[in-house]
């Protein structure tokens, strides 16, 4: 008997995915529930189990575009698994034109002047110009090379050269083109601007510091950045609701409901799962859920209804080392938090110079919906909120609001 390996829907109008790649060999024996297929849509990639065991037949091979419902592969439910042996993976299948190669001795690390050794003169030429002696033909005593021999390859640096340049071509996953597509149509679409601000991080480095280690023995996770920038968001949409909203057509939608969309870099690129309901979380609270939805990022088990449905993104470049940028809008939401890296600068606090650890934010907004005033005041809100959270975010109960 044989089943049909049919492309499941992967979310609700989506009607096309890509066969990223097959976790099987064509004709290996798989386990039921062993994942044997990795499908791209544009909006996540997922893993297909076996719905039964048996022997894989492959129909549609890696890099091609089916729909939802097409028949993919077959699985011979007849076959018997091979006695004693646990399924073999795609990568240990060789390919039939593989020949095994002699072991290549290993280069002699003896260095002769027959080998191109510069002389001193030579060497601290080269060292200069950044020209590595093995590209430079000598033409001294046993082929050392020479002064001038140093001085004529730097002459020569700027010509045309002779070595490979070889160049690759792959074709882009589904997630990544519909990726490409979204963001051009950002740019088109939405009259985006950005604003600017800094915040003195000082007070929360303090904060951390004093409770940091009573909080992870608490709640089991670390007191980080995001749970204040989370909250704080969230402050700053109830004060300036319009940023809350988003264009329906005709019409504005303003949401009542704060449900933050934080990007995660993960293996397959950039994902946006959506933490819900963020104005009812507390730290240890949105702590535990930024941590849970990225851990699914990273191990591929992200679901599109996890990523779909935010009103308001935060995206934080300073992980990668960003100093500033101007972050895109995710549509349909009409603005985006950029968080960027902390550095130590020298700042005046009540007339004195201080060093102290600021980091640059910026707000993308769309000016359709929102106005100057309401992101400048938006922004300031986030500012004010992050350099005396005491106040604007633990109503001066640190302890209660941190559940200690």
């Amino acid at each position: 008997m044989s089943v049909e390996i049919k492309v499941p829907s992967p979310g609700e109008s989506v009607s096309e995915v890509e066969i990223a790649s097959w976790m099987v060999a064509d004709g290996e024996y798989v386990e039921k529930d062993q994942e044997i297929v990795e499908l791209d849509s544009d909006k996540a990639t997922l893993a297909m189990p076996a719905e039964q065991a048996g022997v894989v037949k492959i129909l549609v091979e890696e890099g091609e575009a089916v729909e939802v419902g097409q028949v993919i592969g077959m699985i011979d439910t007849d076959a018997k698994a091979p006695e004693g042996a646990a399924p073999a993976k795609k990568e240990d299948a060789p390919k039939a034109e593989e020949k095994a190669e002699a072991p290549k001795a290993a280069p002699s690390t003896e260095t002769t002047y027959a080998s191109g050794t510069p002389s001193p003169a030579a060497k601290k030429i080269l060292d200069e110009k950044g020209v590595d002696a093995s590209e430079v033909s000598g033409s001294g005593r046993d082929g050392r090379i020479t002064k001038e021999d140093a001085i004529k390859a730097e002459v020569s640096m700027g010509t045309a050269g002779t070595a490979d340049r070889p160049t690759s071509t792959a074709r882009m996953s589904s997630l990544r083109r519909k990726l490409a597509k979204r963001l051009v149509s950002v740019k088109n679409e939405t009259a985006m601007l950005t604003t600017f601000n800094e915040v003195d991080m000082k007070p929360i480095f303090d904060l951390r510091k004093q409770y940091k280690e009573e909080f992870k023995e608490k709640h089991g996770v670390s007191l980080g950045f995001m749970s204040f920038f989370t909250l704080a968001v969230t402050r700053a949409l109830k004060l300036y609701p319009q940023v809350n909203s988003m264009i329906d057509g005709d019409n504005l939608i303003t949401f009542d409901y704060a449900d933050i969309s934080i990007a995660v870099s993960g293996p397959r690129g950039l994902m946006v799962p959506v933490v819900r309901n963020a104005e009812h979380m507390s730290f240890a609270g949105v702590e535990k859920e930024i941590g849970r939805l990225a851990l699914r990022v990273r191990e591929g088990q992200i679901t599109v209804d996890e990523m779909t449905g935010g009103t308001f993104t935060i995206t934080n470049g300073g992980v990668f080392g960003s100093m500033l940028s101007t972050p895109i809008i995710n549509p349909p939401q009409s603005a985006i938090l950029g968080m960027h890296n902390i550095v130590e600068r020298p700042v005046a606090i009540n007339g004195n110079v201080e060093i102290r650890p600021i980091m640059f934010v910026a707000l993308s907004y769309d000016h359709r919906v929102i106005d100057g005033r309401e992101s400048v005041g938006f922004l300031v809100a986030i500012k004010e909120a992050l350099e005396n959270p005491q106040e604007h975010l633990m109503n001066n109960e640190v302890k209660k609001a941190l559940q200690l």
